[in-house]
């Protein structure tokens, strides 16, 4: 079966376009990403693993490494996915029970609403 199948997605409709993202956990940092990459939440490896499909192991180490949660464009998927791994960052597929429609929407909503850092006042 495709493994995109299998991975949480949200279709994003703008205007006349629409692009589906799909939901994975990564290690690599956000210079790694493809401009239509949202980050939805960024943590430590070990709080960010239990939103992946499959059970991972971890080490002390491994485990205080900085993690997200991520959606990506599907037109992107197989170059962001060369890119994580050609960095040795992982691209670990959601589990579609802990992060399902709903939650995606509500944290693509979180995320679009939120004032972004580097935002300079007028």
């Amino acid at each position: 079966m495709n493994e995109r199948s299998l991975t949480p997605n949200i279709t994003v409709t703008i205007g006349h376009h629409s692009r589906i993202y799909f939901a994975f956990v990564t290690t690599a940092p956000i210079e790694l990403d493809s401009p239509a990459t949202v980050t939805l939440h960024a943590a430590t490896f070990a709080d960010v693993v239990s939103f992946t499909a499959e059970p991972i192991t971890l080490d002390h180490a491994r485990a205080r490494i900085p993690a997200r949660l991520v959606l990506i464009d599907a037109m992107e998927l197989a170059w962001q996915r060369a890119k994580y791994r050609g960095h040795q960052h992982p691209l670990l597929a959601a589990d579609p029970g802990l992060v399902g429609l709903n939650t995606l929407q509500h944290w693509l909503w979180q995320r679009l609403q939120a004032t972004p850092s580097s935002q300079v006042a007028a």
